[in-house]
């Protein structure tokens, strides 16, 4: 074989090579998401065969459910990424209460745990509240939220803060109290000390259950935000429902169902992948990366 062929065959082989790659790793997504999701799929094939078969109108099959979820929300112009007038008013109004209470409750939270998880003392005078509002049910205020603030935005974000804080509060005091005095001393022998110390000290060292705190409210933050528009509200993923529900248009309530569970997947998946990148360290130290 020639200089010019051989040089051919490689140059050939170097162009044929990258398809096959591509190939392989389209192949190996396909398989990781079968992999994952192959009991999801199979739960809703048995869902639309036992719906066709029972017949039973308050257990529509998800062909319908997905057909009153596209009708509702998925049908509106390509500018808009396919979303309809009412999914955003449904999901803005929705997710601006859920993260406007979330948000404000965390940073209370953390704000209020970090003191009491530095000074015993002040534990001492303040814990016997806390103990006490936490075990008031969230959904046992709503009537005193809807008296105070009357029905709307306020209502619902003081329902979701009300319950969504102590979680975080009670996992930022544990945290904080969990730094070793090691790490202080020395902190301390170096001269950190005030806000640096607790900057660069005991929020680090606390951060990881902190951050479990701020993961199981926010689950308690979906579900205290559909509760709220169940009762308080005239827009929203919760309103839907309760609307649906009361004019028998049972498609469109699963719907509401189906699209909070996606909801639900989706924020913990994305709060997973940033609690992943923020303590990356601290994953790294237990082998869980």
């Amino acid at each position: 074989m020639s200089q010019a062929d051989t040089a051919t065959h490689d140059d050939t082989s170097r162009h044929a090579r990258p398809p096959g790659r591509a190939g392989t790793a389209v192949r190996g997504v396909l398989v990781g998401a079968f992999s994952r999701f192959w009991l999801a799929i199979v739960l809703i094939a048995a869902w639309e065969v036992a719906t066709r078969i029972i017949q039973e109108s308050y257990f529509p099959p998800p062909s319908k459910i997905v057909v009153a979820m596209h009708e509702l929300w998925f049908s509106g112009p390509a500018s808009r990424l396919f979303l309809t007038q009412d999914a955003l008013d449904d999901f803005g109004h929705s997710l601006y209460n859920l993260f406007g209470g979330w948000v404000l409750a965390c940073l209370v939270g953390v704000a209020i745990g970090i003191a009491l998880g530095l000074s015993r003392k002040l534990a001492d005078y303040i814990e016997p509240m806390i103990h006490f509002g936490r075990a008031i049910p969230p959904p046992t205020l709503i009537s005193f939220y809807i008296a105070a603030f009357q029905l709307g935005t306020p209502m619902q974000v003081a329902t979701i803060v009300s319950g969504v804080i102590w979680p975080v509060l009670l996992n930022t005091i544990d945290g904080v109290r969990t730094v070793e005095q090691l790490h202080l001393d020395s902190a301390e022998v170096f001269g950190v000390r005030g806000i640096r110390r607790l900057m660069w000290i005991v929020i680090p060292a606390a951060a990881p259950k902190i951050v479990a705190g701020l993961r199981i409210s926010l689950g308690l933050a979906l579900i205290l935000m559909i509760l709220s528009e169940l009762i308080g509200s005239t827009v929203g993923i919760g309103s839907l429902l309760i609307g649906a529900q009361r004019s028998f248009e049972l498609p469109q309530m699963w719907a509401g169902i189906v699209i909070l569970g996606v909801l639900g997947y989706l924020l913990n998946a994305v709060f997973v992948a940033v609690e992943k990148r923020a303590l990356r360290w601290h994953l790294s130290s237990r082998g869980a990366i």
